[in-house]
């Protein structure tokens, strides 16, 4: 038998553990694996739970709510492969360590397609049967670019988007459309390296460590909620391209585990921040 998910959010208040598993043990379900964290400063309950047993969904989600406060967001999901469109520019080493994980099923996902503003990806992609289109900015303003782009990504009807070194900054028209469900990566020298040649100023000002930062998109830039932080360490000896190797190796290994656990729906939202059930 399949295991399910129970996604619930709400105030804080005592007994909800309690309601929520006497709703489960009243359905004859078995409670595999069960996590709950309470934000104090925002009073908000959070609870991630795989179960088994033959329920349906709609019933089980409304029975749930009637024993939490009025305001609470509660989803029975299956544990399912998530369905994704990835887009990209000219850097190939996080779409390709994607590509990857995508044919040996790592994800918890499915590729359905990859989109970027420039042709050279092409052949990579097509390496791995996935669908491919550049579509491309030149000539355009962004929001006919957007446009394009928006069109491509609904025709195949992603629940995530996931930015692989896509180097266009999307409008907030485009960050609105998809709400908490674009994920970007980039280098974590931002705000102090910030700019061209990132590498180079880091060389220059002698770093000791090389990091990369996962997050959720939304209209400010690159302030979206963080879902993974790696670093790697360096030194004296690194070479500006010995450090820029060292940051295409850690945003591959923060993209793959952040996109694992937004997959596996082990990351809540609570305002700008995280609550990650790893």
């Amino acid at each position: 038998m399949k295991p399910k998910l129970l996604l619930v959010e709400c105030s804080d208040r005592p007994g909800l553990v309690h309601g929520i598993t006497g709703v489960l043990l009243r359905h004859g379900c078995n409670v595999t694996t069960n996590h709950e964290f309470v934000d104090p400063e925002a009073s908000r309950f959070f609870m991630r739970t795989e179960f088994t047993g033959e329920v349906t969904s709609g019933p089980l989600e409304n029975e749930i709510r009637a024993v939490l406060p009025a305001e609470a967001t509660v989803r029975v999901t299956p544990m399912q492969p998530r369905r994704v469109v990835v887009l990209a520019s000219r850097e190939h080493h996080c779409l390709a360590d994607l590509l990857v994980r995508n044919a040996f099923s790592e994800l918890n996902a499915r590729i359905a397609a990859v989109a970027s503003n420039h042709a050279g990806l092409g052949p990579l992609v097509e390496k791995f049967n996935v669908p491919y289109s550049c579509i491309s900015h030149e000539g355009q303003t962004r929001q006919q670019h957007e446009e394009q782009l928006a069109g491509f990504i609904e025709k195949h009807a992603p629940e995530y988007l996931v930015l692989a070194k896509y180097m266009r900054i999307l409008s907030p028209w485009f960050v609105r459309r998809f709400p908490n469900r674009i994920i970007n990566i980039h280098h974590s020298f931002l705000p102090a390296f910030a700019g061209a040649k990132p590498y180079e100023q880091a060389f220059q000002r002698g770093v000791k460590v090389i990091g990369a930062t996962a997050h959720f998109v939304t209209e400010e830039l690159d302030q979206g909620p963080i879902i993974v932080q790696e670093v790697l360490p360096v030194d004296h000896t690194h070479t500006p391209r010995d450090l820029a190797q060292a940051g295409r190796d850690v945003e591959k290994i923060a993209l793959a585990r952040a996109l694992r656990l937004v997959f596996e729906d082990r990351v809540m939202l609570c305002g700008n921040r995280t609550v990650i059930f790893d």
